[in-house]
């Protein structure tokens, strides 16, 4: 038995029929014609005059009728400024500000400064970073071991140091007191023990650089990092009974580091 199936014919046989639109006669035309007239607006003189006062009126716009602030930066309008901008501390402080027993701001005063006081942005740049660099040895080497508390207090001491009269006005000064002088013979033992300063130990060393970075922000703000007294300057580890320490008033106990003031 002979089974015969027939097939499709493929896509290049099939013969498609031509599709032709319908004729656009007269009564669609109409139709179209009427559309566009309901929905569209016709160009009238009435319209046009309408568009262009429109147009008036957009460019003579005069922000609500607000008059335009005098442009003149005087006294009264300066005042009025920072009365209204209380938020304001640069503001607040040219409001307190007292020049009455102060030189004008004259060229010779100017060209004093720079003889005297200027430094250049990259020099103090380049001082910063040196004071941060010492500060870090000083928490790495003197507390490397202790805490985030008991590492910020060491900085604290080197910034009670800076901050008094007893000792240089530097943080490096203060780190590196002394150290010209012979071995263990400076302030702090690692400063003058005639090994390198730089930390090895690279964990504790980024902690060490991390917390110097955030203690001599309040440093350079003329604060101090606040974990002990203003007063200390002292300190010493619990292993340790130096006689000194009989004489003057303890303050503080952090991890392994008991913390000392004069007063």
């Amino acid at each position: 038995m002979l089974l015969v199936s027939l097939a499709p014919a493929s896509a290049e046989e099939r013969v498609d029929d031509v599709v032709v639109p319908a004729p656009l006669t007269q009564t669609i035309s109409i139709k179209r014609q009427q559309f566009r007239a309901s929905t569209q607006p016709q160009l009238t003189p009435a319209l046009l005059a309408a568009y262009v006062a429109r147009q008036q009126q957009i460019v003579s716009f005069d922000a609500f009728d607000v008059p335009v602030a005098d442009a003149d930066l005087n006294e009264s309008v300066l005042l009025g400024y920072i009365a209204r901008q209380r938020q304001n501390q640069a503001l607040d402080a040219i409001e307190h500000a007292d020049f009455s027993k102060k030189p004008a701001l004259t060229a010779d005063v100017l060209a004093d400064y720079a003889a005297s006081d200027f430094v250049p942005t990259a020099k103090r740049v380049k001082l910063a970073e040196g004071e941060r660099l010492c500060l870090a040895q000083a928490i790495y080497h003197e507390a490397r071991g202790e805490p985030r508390e008991g590492q910020l207090a060491v900085a604290n001491v080197v910034i009670n140091r800076a901050m008094s009269k007893k000792y240089p006005s530097t943080i490096c000064g203060v780190v590196f007191q002394n150290a010209d002088k012979g071995r263990y013979k400076c302030q702090f033992t690692f400063a003058c023990d005639g090994r390198s300063d730089m930390g090895r130990e690279r964990t504790a060393w980024n902690r060490s650089l991390q917390m110097a970075d955030e203690a001599f922000y309040e440093f350079q703000r003329g604060d101090r990092p606040g974990v002990i007294p203003d007063s200390a300057l002292f300190y010493h580890t619990t292993a340790v009974a130096p006689k000194w320490s009989n004489t003057f008033r303890r303050v503080a106990a952090i991890g392994s580091h008991v913390f000392y003031s004069t007063n």
